[in-house]
């Protein structure tokens, strides 16, 4: 039996019914009528109000955390046979534990909620063969990960290094055609945090397989879910056109939905990744790795850490940055970037100096790091001196261009 029909959950409380239409051409949302707007607001973008939200693909906010690539193929094989394997399926087996605040279930369902095993953060890190582990998260946890993205990922509960707190965490794997994967991002991501971006607290098994992030969605405090928007889901746009967008465009939604006491900061930190992402020649940055965190709608909203850092050229020689600026998609030179930071950003022709002499040396001092790693770990040497070679030629290029 299919599901036609789903409860939309926004932290803890039914917001309403998403349909899809018998003959298949739109989704309908529906607020329930007793939808309070402080709490029941499923997005930004789409207030309650009375009249059916209408779609002719799934939603963009519903949209944000379908699976993709592995993950999607493992939840697809898992339920093919018994409900089908069309979105609103997927997003019924996936829906009790979901990025952000929304949860997805069947009408007569009380609530979407799952129960969820811990594992261990330090067996994570330290199994022996992770290529064996992660396949058995996989088999475990598949059907509980509604987080989107390419790179073999789950979500799952794990008790944290030396306490006996239960934290959510994200562990990613890789495959063969980007081999390494975990350690590139896990330097990457180093390189962020040095270079003074906010980051979520990360970690890269010993033995190189796995990376695994701490959710960045939930409070410290008591687990409870923030509200997060992908720029795909606050530009009305599919996962499928993550790529069809400009960075102009993404100044100008962190303009509209960042509120105002931390709008300069969220400039700063964008630009900030910006000029990373060409530093380090990450090809990735598309819409749905920026994101905007809100307790719920009518609170402040500020923009998410920096996430899914990766030197895509020591995959992909030719690569090149996905989404455009000044209309080209290329390594851009110093004066491009200047421009767009002053113009589109509102940032001072001295703070954008300072955040290239920031971001420069957050990279430089992460080199001796990664340069130490792959001395020691052979099996890396080939992707890490790539990496190696690109960082030198971006910072080159990036900060004197």
């Amino acid at each position: 039996m299919s599901a036609n029909t789903l409860a939309v959950w926004a932290a803890h409380r039914r917001a309403g019914l998403l349909d899809q239409t018998l003959d298949q051409r739109q989704y309908v949302f529906a607020y329930d009528q007793a939808a309070e707007s402080s709490v029941a607001q499923v997005s930004l973008t789409m207030p309650v109000r009375l009249e059916s939200w209408l779609s002719r693909d799934l939603h963009p906010i519903f949209q944000m955390n379908l699976p993709e690539g592995a993950l999607l193929e493992a939840i697809r094989r898992a339920i093919a046979k018994l409900t089908g394997e069309d979105d609103l399926n997927i997003l019924r087996v996936t829906g009790g534990n979901q990025i952000g605040r929304n949860r997805f279930s069947l009408p007569e369902d009380a609530a979407p909620g799952i129960v969820e095993t811990a594992e261990s953060l330090e067996e994570l890190l330290s199994y022996p063969d992770t290529e064996e582990l992660f396949h058995d998260l996989v088999g475990k946890y598949a059907l509980r990960s509604g987080v989107s993205g390419v790179q073999p990922k789950v979500m799952l509960d794990a008790t944290e290094r030396g306490t006996a707190a239960v934290g959510g965490y994200i562990v990613k794997s890789w495959g063969a055609d980007f081999p390494q994967l975990a350690a590139n991002e896990f330097f990457c991501m180093t390189a962020a945090k040095r270079s003074g971006l906010p980051v979520p607290e990360f970690h890269l098994s010993e033995n190189g397989g796995l990376f695994v992030m701490k959710r960045f969605d939930l409070t410290d405090s008591d687990g409870s879910s923030l509200g997060f928007e992908d720029m795909c889901a606050l530009q009305a746009l599919g996962t499928d056109q993550k790529y069809g967008s400009t960075y102009e465009r993404v100044a100008r939604s962190i303009k509209d939905f960042v509120s105002g006491e931390f709008l300069r900061t969220a400039r700063e930190q964008f630009f900030s990744s910006l000029v990373l992402s060409c530093m380090i020649r990450n090809g990735d940055a598309h819409l749905k790795n920026f994101g905007v965190l809100y307790e719920r709608p009518g609170q402040p909203v500020r923009l998410a850490p920096v996430y899914d850092m990766v030197t895509t050229v020591a995959y992909i020689p030719r690569d090149v940055p996905a989404l455009s600026l000044a209309g080209t998609k290329k390594w851009w030179p110093r004066k491009n970037l200047e421009k767009f930071a002053v113009t589109h950003l509102a940032l001072s022709v001295g703070k954008v100096g300072q955040i290239f002499e920031q971001v420069a040396e957050g990279v430089n001092d992460t080199r001796g790091m990664l340069t130490e790693y792959l001395e020691e770990h052979p099996e890396f040497r080939e992707v890490g001196s790539r990496m190696l070679a690109v960082w030198n030629e971006g910072v080159a290029e990036t900060f004197s261009g």
